[in-house]
């Protein structure tokens, strides 16, 4: 028998003595002791049979017996002899007393290791796939963002809102989870970045790779910018290159200098009888401190207090959820059910380009968990419409007054809330935001809502056609330009040509000329001034007018 089998037969015997007198509020029956039970013979490993035991009688007293001091005795003696037990155990295993995660007993935890408190960082940690780089330009980076502390704060935080996202999908495709940390280095996590080479969003798209990977870019919104959409284009893009490139480091470098830039260094590097890793190519400066920026913040996550700084707790669980929405809603609307400030809100939703979210188009919108539950709790008691804009395709081009006059908006709120700058015309199949009224109150349709564009035309005069033809020696695009006072790439566009082009002797010339005055040019007089003016133009001959002017309708 065992301390720990000796101290539990002395519990239960202190038990019994006790009755139920350790409770005074139940009265407990007082059971006498029965004959010993008969053996039980096994018949199987699943079966036994017992020859039936005589009956217990059980008498209830009218009233519990108090304790006695003997029996208050054996109980302390019983507790003590269960602690002597454990302590026995223990000290014959020679095991120390550890705190174990109950889902994850055989994962040890160190109660004063702050990765209990981050664990989001020690799953990123644990999960470091792409190959080291190491040297000076590692060095150079480390030290820049240790010296910037305040920047590295402001990063972390604002990552934090995304990052278990990330690396739930990284892991969920089975790839590097340091990947998930390509947006410090490409937006400092910023959905809302906007590059100089018009890259947006906390992955960096540029436009034409965002189509690519159906990014919608569009009057409503840009989803280059969208949290869920941009990630997963950017791990399709990344997972492309890998199997493309079949190396971590190369697909990164195309990833910041494009697929074919890598290609065309990896053949030079190969006809010049190099190796076409990553450290063997020739790439540009930006390229070549790609990698070493992102090892730079892969050694601060792992060891931050090595460079003087501290990243925020970070649980690992997800800081929003998605609720899906049925009906246009105006993002004021969506935020103010949420109970969350508009800030707030758009840093969750940064996609929207107005202040509207089209269901068709935008089938969800992302919350914090109490926010999301507030906003489902609080959609169903909302009263009135939830949004007050739609979509309205432009039939002809119009002025911008024109187009306010027929949705019934003053020209000031058409031209704010849709961008349209002075003197500048909306074409034809251009889609505007409009207020909603009683005539024009649908949610907009998928085909807008993925498709929508606003095409603007300047608002200039009426122009005429100018034809003339080139002299005995010709004439440059450059001197035609000069000689009319237009632009070489206006010359170039209305003839068709290169702006380094030249003109046979000749051949027919056309340039665009702003109309004077009320004469136009079926006009003989205008004619005639024209030709008056060619002719002093080194002897050119004659030249034939058109009219023309931008479509209105």
């Amino acid at each position: 028998m065992t301390l720990r089998t000796l101290a539990c037969w002395l519990a239960a015997l202190a038990v019994f003595t006790l009755g139920g007198c350790a409770n005074p509020g139940l009265v407990a029956p007082v059971v006498e002791a029965a004959p010993a039970p008969a053996p039980v013979v096994e018949a199987s490993a699943t079966a036994a049979l017992a020859v039936p035991a005589a009956p217990v009688a059980v008498e209830a007293p009218s009233a519990p017996a108090p304790p006695t001091a003997a029996a208050m005795a054996a109980l302390a003696a019983a507790a003590e002899a269960a602690e002597a037990a454990r302590r026995a155990e223990m000290i014959l295993a020679n095991e120390p007393a550890v705190a174990v995660d109950p889902l994850r007993p055989e994962v040890p935890v160190v109660l004063d290791d702050p990765a209990v408190h981050t664990n989001l960082w020690a799953r990123v940690r644990k999960g470091y796939g792409v190959p080291d780089v190491e040297g000076a330009l590692v060095r150079k980076w480390e030290q820049y963002y240790a010296s910037k502390p305040d920047y590295v704060a402001r990063m972390t935080d604002r990552g934090g809102r995304y990052l278990f996202h990330v690396v739930e999908e990284i892991e969920k495709r089975g790839m590097p989870v340091d990947l998930a940390l390509l947006p410090f280095i490409e937006s400092a996590f910023n959905p809302q970045a906007h590059s100089v080479a018009s890259a947006s969003g906390m992955w960096q798209f540029i436009p034409s790779t965002g189509k690519d990977f159906k990014l919608y870019q569009n009057v409503f919104r840009d989803d280059r910018r969208d949290v869920l959409a941009s990630t997963r284009a950017a791990l399709e893009f990344l997972q492309s290159l890998h199997r493309r490139f079949g190396d971590w480091q190369l697909a990164l470098a195309a990833y910041n200098w494009g697929p074919g830039s890598v290609h065309r260094a990896q053949e030079r590097s190969r006809g010049a009888g190099r190796p076409v890793n990553y450290e063997s190519l020739q790439m540009p400066d930006e390229t070549r401190n790609y990698l070493p920026k992102l090892q730079a913040i892969k050694n601060i996550v792992k060891r931050p207090e090595a460079f003087g700084l501290t990243l925020p707790a970070l649980d690992n669980h997800p800081y929003f959820l998605s609720v899906r929405i049925a009906r246009d809603i105006d993002v004021g609307v969506a935020a103010r059910l949420a109970g969350l400030p508009l800030e707030e809100f758009h840093a969750l939703n940064p996609q929207m380009n107005k202040p509207v979210i089209l269901a068709s188009g935008t089938p969800q919108v992302l919350l914090p968990y109490d926010n999301a539950a507030a906003f489902i709790r609080n959609l169903p008691k909302h009263q009135g419409p939830l949004a007050s804009w739609t979509a309205w395709t432009v039939p002809t081009t119009l002025r911008a007054a024109d187009a306010a006059r027929q949705v019934g908006m003053s020209e000031e709120s058409l031209r704010e809330v849709n961008r349209i700058p002075p003197r500048m015309l909306v074409k034809a199949g251009s889609t505007l935001l409009v207020s909603r009224n009683p005539q024009r109150d649908a949610d907009v349709s998928p085909q807008v809502a993925d498709h929508a564009m606003l095409a603007l035309a300047p608002d200039l005069p009426p122009l005429r056609k100018v034809t003339f033809q080139a002299g005995k020696k010709g004439d440059t695009v450059a001197a035609v330009a000069s000689r009319y006072k237009v632009s070489m790439a206006q010359v170039a566009q209305w003839n068709g040509v290169a702006a380094s082009a030249r003109f046979a002797p000749g051949k027919s010339v056309v340039v665009m000329l702003p109309q004077v005055g009320k004469r136009q040019v079926a006009g003989r007089a205008g004619k005639g001034a024209v030709r008056k003016a060619a002719a002093r133009n080194d002897g050119r001959s004659a030249v034939r007018v058109a009219a023309t002017r931008p479509r209105r309708g």
